[in-house]
């Protein structure tokens, strides 16, 4: 920029540069894993010791905290909205077709975040927990682990609305699926890996009583036979609490088999056989089945990636005392 002719306009030309760069959307940035290594430094080990023992007493909490830090991601960013409860005001994420009757892991976060107040109050946000929990349950049952960035602070709002419209559907179809993900800046590749959470945990014969009950092409008639009559998950619409294994092969296990399922018709949901379906995902699911070390490393890329979903950081936002509602 030439030199300014006088002081009056030095301070005019400034003035206007401060204005249009504090116009620019900032992006929120987190920290490393190093974060709370003074304020608290003992957070990690105690957020560990509680998933370790969560998952001891329930393998099923190891699926239900990676979903929950999924669905908190998908709706507003990584924030913890989806741990408010419903006020007067406000009718939150829990009661979303998508997560009543079906998210769990509130009790594990909550007495988490008890411990973490009674050393350290205010300091732990709720996102956080949830986000190196999710890691943690990972590891549990032997999946990959990560770097989790820290700094994000929790929601003062959350969305039923959002919930419902955000999160993507078992019904969905490929490009759907392809198209909820890209809207959060991850990929196909990304959205497969992450699929791969599917490896352990189970699902309500609701989400499956189609797709075993029809008889279509892209199921393997044997498993779908036994899904109708072993639960049971009939077509009459009975039963649609009872559970089955994402992957009927290890189902408490975090490995690579639940591509292996895909490859042979054995997906239990229909979002999850649509990735291997003579589709764009076809040659990223045989990759995965063939190694299973490329499958960890791009889940634990893919949750990073995740996890820095539209965090709130700096003053955004606040600590919450409780997670289930606002300070």
């Amino acid at each position: 920029m030439a030199a300014c002719r006088s002081s009056f306009l030095c301070i005019a030309l400034t003035t206007i540069l401060i204005m249009n760069f504090s116009s620019l959307p900032s992006q929120a940035q987190l920290s490393g894993e190093t974060f709370y290594a003074l304020s608290c430094p003992t957070a990690l080990t105690i957020i560990s010791t509680n998933v370790n023992l969560a998952v001891l007493t329930d393998l099923r909490m190891a699926a239900s905290l990676i979903r929950l830090h999924f669905h908190d991601c998908f709706v507003q960013g990584c924030d913890a909205s989806v741990l408010l409860d419903d006020t007067p005001t406000m009718i939150g994420e829990k009661t979303s077709i998508f997560n009543v009757n079906s998210l769990r892991g509130f009790d594990v976060i909550d007495r988490i975040k008890s411990q973490l107040e009674s050393i350290c109050a205010g300091v732990v946000s709720c996102a956080d927990i949830v986000a190196v929990a999710a890691r943690d349950a990972s590891v549990s049952v032997g999946g990959p682990t990560w770097t989790v960035n820290l700094g994000r602070r929790d929601s003062l709002t959350a969305s039923k609305t959002l919930a419902d419209s955000n999160l993507p559907r078992f019904t969905d179809s490929l490009q759907q699926l392809t198209d909820s993900f890209a809207s959060k800046g991850l990929t196909q590749r990304d959205m497969v890996s992450l699929s791969g959470s599917h490896t352990v945990g189970q699902a309500h014969c609701a989400t499956f009583r189609d797709r075993v009950n029809s008889n279509t092409s892209d199921i393997d008639p044997t498993f779908a036979s036994n899904l109708r009559v072993g639960l049971p998950c009939p077509a009459d619409g009975s039963g649609d609490t009872n559970l089955a294994p994402l992957d009927l092969v290890t189902p408490n296990t975090f490995d690579n088999s639940f591509f292996r399922n895909l490859r042979d018709r054995k997906g239990l949901l229909q979002s999850d056989q649509i990735l291997f379906s003579g589709g764009a995902t076809d040659s990223i699911v045989n990759e995965y089945v063939n190694n299973a070390l490329t499958f960890s490393s791009d889940f634990a890329a893919a949750m990073v990636k995740m996890g820095q979903i539209s965090p709130l950081t700096g003053a955004a936002g606040e600590i919450r005392s409780f997670c289930n509602v606002v300070n």
